[in-house]
């Protein structure tokens, strides 16, 4: 399999990114940053809610990698959203990550109509942005993160420049099928975060069961079976053994008849977090 996808402009983006949410700044957010990246992972997810973007930033300084080898995500977050307002908080990210560009910028969440009446506009404006620092060049990619098939259409109707990631919660019992077919349908890389149901995927028995078979963790058959459905997964942790293990994955295949067992899985380890609902 390919250690990376090819976004809908052409970037190559490695094809298992390391998440830094719920990272500790400091010294746990350099030191997981520098261990991922002495493993092989070449792409980095961060965000501005995170508060870890200075650690995340001098682990990337202190890897030993040439920047122009890395692959940076950061996120925009919901009380930035706007058009002047976006650009400001993009330039404080890139402070705190102590970076030149971003390899990719995504909407965290959406705004929509639970919370407010001009909640297109509001999405167009901030995109508006967005657009704006990357054809200055300061963004290889922009994209979104959250966004359902009723919060993209609006949105690329207004685009001069589609996006090209779309982040969503995504693991075996939650794969969002009508928003990934919508994204495969208009050439929007769909992401995965939360791979592993934030651990409750870890203790069940089918993927245990299945995993054996392939003499592999759960872990990594989640983060595997993601790969093989097309997704790009950002499986997270501090642990030194598991950033090793999480990466070990490009040298096995699942079945396709173990593909489907997993695929029809009942709803399990969902978070609850609906962009429709949130209040944040």
């Amino acid at each position: 399999m390919e250690k990376y996808f090819k976004l809908n402009n052409d970037v190559k983006i490695p094809s298992i990114g390391f998440g830094t949410w719920q990272t500790p700044d400091g010294e746990t957010a350099i030191n997981s940053i520098k261990t991922a990246i002495n493993n092989g992972y070449k792409h980095i997810d961060a965000a501005a809610i995170y508060d870890n973007e200075k650690g995340v930033g001098i682990g990337i300084k202190e890897c030993g990698i040439e920047r122009k080898e890395l692959f940076v995500t950061s996120k925009l977050w919901n009380s930035e959203r706007g058009y002047e307002t976006t650009l400001n908080a993009f330039e404080k990210t890139l402070n705190d990550l102590q970076v030149e560009y971003l390899d990719l910028y995504l909407i965290h969440w959406p705004a929509t109509a639970n919370q407010f009446n001009n909640w297109r506009q509001i999405n167009s404006d901030t995109w508006r942005a967005m657009e704006k620092l990357y054809t200055e060049g300061k963004i290889r990619a922009i994209g979104v993160s959250n966004f359902l098939e009723h919060h993209l259409e609006p949105l690329m109707e207004n685009a001069k420049i589609k996006p090209a990631v779309n982040q969503i919660e995504y693991h075996p019992g939650f794969m969002q099928n009508d928003c990934v077919k919508f994204c495969v349908d208009n050439n929007v890389l769909v992401e995965g975060w939360s791979p592993l149901g934030r651990g409750k995927l870890l203790e069940n028995e089918l993927l245990k069961e299945i995993a054996n078979k392939y003499n592999k963790s759960v872990a990594q058959l989640c983060i595997r079976w993601a790969l093989q459905n097309n997704v790009l997964p950002l499986p997270k942790s501090i642990t030194p053994n598991r950033i090793k293990e999480n990466f070990d994955v490009f040298d096995f295949e699942i079945s396709e008849s173990d593909l489907t067992l997993i695929n029809q899985m009942d709803n399990f380890g969902y978070s609850g977090l609906n962009p429709d609902s949130i209040d944040f």
